[in-house]
């Protein structure tokens, strides 16, 4: 009573408005415990957009229930609605990532000890696969004995990357990327408001039309050169595996007839050329930065542990140097990862056009994020000696459609334009390119035959 007493006292005391707000919070608070634990939403380590898989909840019937999709090694008291685990071959189950969630959340939501998590990441730290997990992206757990012998990650129908446990206790990968089936496909269209709209409408996609800006964008500004009713023939190569599309594609040759200029772009040889042979990517430079330094490494993807023998690529080359060193970037292009690992130290990550990308390992200091655009020569960072280094260098990396490469020896857009052989060689493929593109399609065969068949009828 006293403390009730007390209580009225203390609010009496307080300002009107102060009153009125400890009031509105009280009522609040009633109202939240009189709704049902039921209700609520469950606290989990996933920070996940939808509780509930539409596909897994379409399965439940008096025979078949989540409850028989769940792994036997998954937590116990997961609630059944927030379990994403369905069953692949072998014993093994699979796992969809979704927005929010993170590995270690995974691994811990899936009871695997975070010394497994730390052996895969120091395996995967010369192919950083597992930093670049998305929404949509497929994982699958096989485990024995109550330990994980294999982890796959499915980035797409072609391209997975596989962890599998050695008898010494750590993990090797092996990155496999499907040929697959390239079918070339003609997109043809006007121009209405903008060429990514009017290129989206027509049957590119967001990913081939922003690709197209970018390979162009040092021969037209699409804001005022670009008019309505210009007219655009894009010539896309897309996989298949199976009959189905692997949303991997490249675009091979676009040409855009404006009422001044045509504009012209074709592939060769992993790079864009006007159809005089001329580069249309600004030339890269070979090494990522200023003065001379010593190679302490050079690229083997065979590298072997001294200790294990396990297989640890080195699919890049390391430069001794001292930390605070500039590094540059090799070309232009858009920072698309700026990440600190536990093994590959801070590293950043640059996308150059649809062909090239670079990254830079343990280093110090980052002067980019993600996202920005960078110019050939700038500045993106200092090197260092972060995550799993014997001393301080920087570890340089480049791929070429998305397999790495020795960046001392690989073919990069240095030339400004092509000559002798390869001029030749540019001009044959110019022509096949030209004659894809020329060639009838079925809507103009059967508009042609419509019209001859009309004609004979008129006869």
């Amino acid at each position: 009573m006293r403390w009730i007493s007390a209580s009225k006292s203390f609010v009496i005391a307080l300002p009107k408005p102060h009153q009125f707000t400890l009031m509105g919070a009280c009522l609040l608070l009633s109202l939240a415990l009189l709704i049902p634990a039921t209700n609520s939403t469950t606290s989990h380590p996933l920070a996940l957009d939808h509780l509930v898989d539409p596909e897994l909840a379409a399965l439940e019937s008096p025979t078949f229930s989540l409850k028989q999709l769940r792994a036997p090694w998954a937590f116990d008291h997961v609630p059944e609605h927030e379990t994403l685990l369905v069953p692949a071959t072998g014993g093994a189950y699979q796992y969809i990532v979704r927005k929010g969630d993170t590995l270690s959340r995974i691994f811990e939501n899936l009871q695997l000890p975070q010394k497994t998590m730390y052996q895969l990441l120091e395996a995967d730290v010369n192919v950083l696969a597992l930093d670049n997990l998305m929404p949509g992206h497929t994982l699958t757990f096989e485990k024995r004995d109550q330990e994980l012998q294999r982890f796959e990650l499915h980035f797409s129908l072609a391209h997975k990357v596989t962890y599998t446990r050695k008898d010494t206790g750590g993990f090797e990968f092996d990155e496999v990327q499907l040929e697959g089936d390239w079918r070339d496909e003609l997109v043809q269209g006007e121009i209405i408001n903008t060429f990514t709209g009017s290129g989206k409408k027509a049957g590119l996609s967001s990913w081939e039309a922003q690709t197209i800006t970018e390979i162009l964008k040092q021969r037209v500004d699409f804001r005022r050169d670009i008019q309505k009713g210009d007219k655009f023939e894009v010539l896309v190569s897309r996989q298949y595996v199976d009959g189905e599309a692997t949303g991997n594609n490249r675009v091979e040759a676009v040409r855009i007839n404006n009422r001044r200029h045509n504009y012209h772009a074709y592939l060769f040889e992993d790079n864009y050329f006007d159809e005089k042979g001329r580069n249309l990517e600004k030339a890269f430079q070979r090494y990522p930065f200023n003065g001379n330094y010593r190679k302490s490494s050079n690229f083997n993807p065979r590298r072997k542990h001294p200790v294990t023998g396990l297989i640890r690529p080195h699919n890049g080359t390391d430069f001794a140097m001292r930390i605070g060193t500039p590094v540059r970037s090799t070309g232009d292009g858009i920072v698309k990862r700026v990440v600190n690992h536990k093994y590959a130290g801070l590293y950043v990550e640059i996308q150059h056009g649809q062909s090239y990308k670079t990254r830079y390992l343990h280093l110090s200091k980052s002067y980019v994020r993600k996202g920005q655009r960078v110019k050939r020569g700038q500045k993106v960072a200092l090197s260092g000696n972060s995550g799993r280094s014997t001393g301080a260098h920087l570890h340089f990396e480049l791929h070429v459609n998305g397999r790495p490469v020795n960046p001392m020896t690989a073919k990069i857009p240095i030339a400004v334009s092509l000559t002798g052989k390869k001029k030749e060689a540019f001009q044959a493929q110019l022509k096949k390119y030209i004659a894809k593109i020329e060639q009838p399609t079925d809507k103009q065969l059967a508009l042609n035959k419509s019209q001859t068949s009309e004609s004979d009828r008129t006869l």
